[in-house]
Parts: structure tokens; C-alpha cells; sequence
């Protein structure tokens, strides 16, 4: 999967109030960057239904494709200077996000703390949705934990997830669900609650900047 660049760093919340017809840009963030992972075969059959959905606009942030260090530091080498010049605007110009992660030991992966960690206002008053996949639990665990971790940057965690329990066994040989009623259905679901939560933040930012 390959994550599309966007020139300028640094988001702020002033400039011109964005146009309430224009499609919510939607970043799915892709949280496994351990070898093996499974991941690419969710997101791959997630992007079919968000890219379909006529409210958003898409684009895919995958921690596989870069190795983001957890020090952080205000002057960061040129290798992330790099990462962060290309990835933080794109998640500053973002209305919306959807998270898919596995379960590591009852938590989120390092790679998505990460990404959070060396941003702040990106995240505020915009809608975080997401997407698990694990063993038993299906990664609702990492799911519960990322909860507290974005309610702390102000960000809205849509109530409504997708969960893949014992993740391996539910999809085929080409990547398609076995049973594909159930995970198309919760699919669309959290993709209209996103929409809502998207529609309605980002008119309610345009009408009063956010200052928390």
C-alpha cells in the first residue's frame, strides 16, 4: 500500500473554513509494522467499503512502511524529518480516521503509539473509528487502551467497531471474509457513524474553532 504525500507541515486551525459539500478526507492508519503481519489483508478489504462510501475521500498511512522511532526529540534525524514532513499534514488535513490494529500481549502496537506521539493538534475534535483483528479477544483490548489514549487528545472514538476474532481463519485464500454478511454489515455501519461524527465536527470547527 502506498501512502500519497502532501506538501506543506504542520497543521494549524486557522486558515479558510473548509467546504461543507467536499467529501471528509478519511486517513485509515495501518498500525502492524511486525514481519508477517496480517494487517494488509484487512485494510485491504476495508479500503473496498471506504473507498465506496460516498462520504469520504481516502488515503492510507502504513506504519509498515517506515520505521518510526519512539524518542522523541525536537530535532529528529533526516530519515524522519523526512517521514513527518510527508505524513504530518496529511493527518493535519485529515477530518476523520480509522485505525487498524492488532492485539500485541492485550495492547496496541509500539508503531501506532508512535505515530501518535509525535503529533498533537492532528487529532483534536476529529472522529478515530477502528478496525481489530487478534485471537480470542480480536484486538478489542488494543481497541479499549487506544480509546483512553485519543480521548486524552481530544479526539472522538466512535462507539462502533469491526473485530476480527482468530483473524486468520475468517478470510480466504484471496482475502475475502468466508462469512462476508457479518463484516460487511459492521463495516458500513461505523463507516456511516464516521461520516456523521465527520459532517458534524468538522461544520461545528468551521462555525468555532476548537481551543481545547
Amino acid at each position: 500500500m502506498n501512502s500519497s504525500t502532501r506538501e506543506n507541515p504542520r497543521h494549524t486551525q486557522d486558515g479558510p473554513a473548509p467546504d461543507a459539500t467536499a467529501p471528509l478526507k478519511l486517513v485509515v492508519i495501518l498500525s502492524s509494522n511486525r514481519e508477517g503481519r496480517f494487517g494488509p489483508v484487512i485494510a485491504d478489504w476495508f479500503l473496498e467499503h471506504a473507498e465506496l462510501h460516498r462520504d469520504f475521500q481516502v488515503s492510507v498511512v502504513d506504519l509498515g512502511e517506515e520505521d518510526l522511532p519512539t524518542a522523541l526529540t525536537s530535532n529528529p534525524p533526516p530519515s524522519v524529518a523526512e517521514y513527518l514532513g510527508r505524513t504530518s499534514p496529511r493527518l493535519a488535513a485529515a477530518d476523520a480516521f480509522v485505525v487498524i490494529t492488532p492485539e500485541y500481549n492485550h495492547s496496541f502496537p509500539a508503531s501506532i503509539k508512535s505515530l501518535i506521539d509525535w503529533h498533537f493538534t492532528e487529532w483534536r475534535a476529529k472522529p478515530v473509528a477502528f478496525v481489530s483483528y487478534g485471537g480470542l479477544s480480536g484486538g478489542l483490548r488494543a481497541v479499549e487502551q487506544l480509546r483512553l489514549v485519543f480521548a486524552e487528545l481530544h479526539a472522538v472514538a466512535i462507539r462502533d467497531t469491526v473485530s476480527f476474532h482468530h483473524a486468520q481463519d475468517r478470510f480466504d485464500g484471496d482475502g475475502r471474509p468466508k462469512d462476508p454478511a457479518g463484516s460487511d454489515a459492521a463495516a458500513v455501519s461505523l463507516l456511516d457513524q464516521l461520516a456523521w461524527w465527520g459532517h458534524t465536527l468538522r461544520d461545528a470547527k468551521a462555525a468555532r474553532p476548537y481551543t481545547g
